[in-house]
């Protein structure tokens, strides 16, 4: 791992007295060394408007390990290569749902497994990839699952898998297990509904999806800002709301990057608040948010 710049080299001068309305002193520098950090291992981009939200999310994590202030977490940081892990953890948001943005898997059902779905017979075995890059607690990946589950009527004879990543261990150990609230499923239209069922000794409060959607996916954690292992090509690439905290540059790489691992005529997914920056020659637009590489 890079070294981090140890919190006794930053500037005493900016540094706050404790608010009182504050448990823990954090001052501009405190701010700047954990924005810096967050962008440098996640490509996180935190303006000065995230203050607040910095102090609160990583207030727990000081509380747990019994610190006094910011300055002896960024002291902890620096001496504590796991606790780089859970500070990246702590501040990642992760509000997700089933069938979030539901037109995207409109055109998913009718562009890629429907398609896949019509292809000649007589191939014994057809190849079919997705991949979902940041998916938070799995409501994306297996509503991706469960749209291939229902189109795809010779499922068992083919080879379709879905890689679902996650920078956040701790949702992506959330989503391996595939159990979600009962109320989950408000947002699960009717036809899909079959695919969940009450979690053993639960009296209904949580379900879980069933087997047989379940093992389309694997679960992998993956830091974009670092090397992918997979090699593709992926018939789809969904990656919504997540470049909304990367700045341009960052978010003109990543993209660079999807566009090489999805096949010919491949899509990619982007969430509703996000657009692409510059030119990307290799894609073109295909309805709201939905993008094609080039043939």
């Amino acid at each position: 791992m890079a070294s981090v710049r140890p919190a006794a080299a930053l500037p005493n001068s900016g540094t706050a007295a404790a608010d009182p309305q504050r448990e823990f002193a954090f001052s501009k520098h405190d701010f700047e060394f954990l924005a810096a950090l967050a962008y440098k291992r996640a490509g996180i981009s935190l303006s000065d408007s995230k203050h607040n939200l910095v102090y609160g999310r990583l207030s727990r994590r000081l509380r747990a390990l019994g610190l006094s202030s910011f300055g002896e977490y960024r002291e902890y940081l620096e001496g504590d290569a796991s606790e780089i892990e859970r500070f990246i953890n702590s501040i990642s948001t992760n509000h997700t749902k089933f069938f979030r943005e539901d037109h995207h898997f409109t055109h998913l059902r009718s562009c890629v497994a429907q398609t896949f779905a019509q292809q000649d017979q007589k191939r014994a075995v057809r190849r079919l990839r997705v991949w979902s890059a940041g998916c938070s607690t799995g409501e994306e990946p297996y509503t991706i699952a469960l749209v291939l589950r229902r189109e795809i009527a010779d499922m068992a004879r083919q080879d379709v898998k879905i890689l679902a990543t996650d920078i956040d261990t701790d949702v992506l150990a959330k989503a391996s297990r595939g159990e979600f609230s009962a109320d989950a499923l408000d947002n699960v239209p009717d036809p899909f509904c079959r695919y969940f069922q009450p979690t053993e000794g639960s009296d209904g409060a949580t379900i879980k999806v069933t087997q047989d959607v379940r093992s389309l996916i694997t679960f992998r954690p993956l830091n974009l800002m670092e090397t992918w292992p997979m090699k593709g090509p992926f018939d789809a690439i969904f990656c919504r709301n997540v470049m909304i905290y990367f700045d341009g540059p960052t978010k003109t790489k990543l993209i660079e990057r999807f566009i090489r691992l999805i096949k010919p005529n491949g899509f990619l997914y982007i969430g509703h608040s996000e657009s692409l920056l510059g030119s990307h020659p290799g894609l073109q637009l295909m309805g709201r948010t939905i993008y094609r590489r080039d043939a």
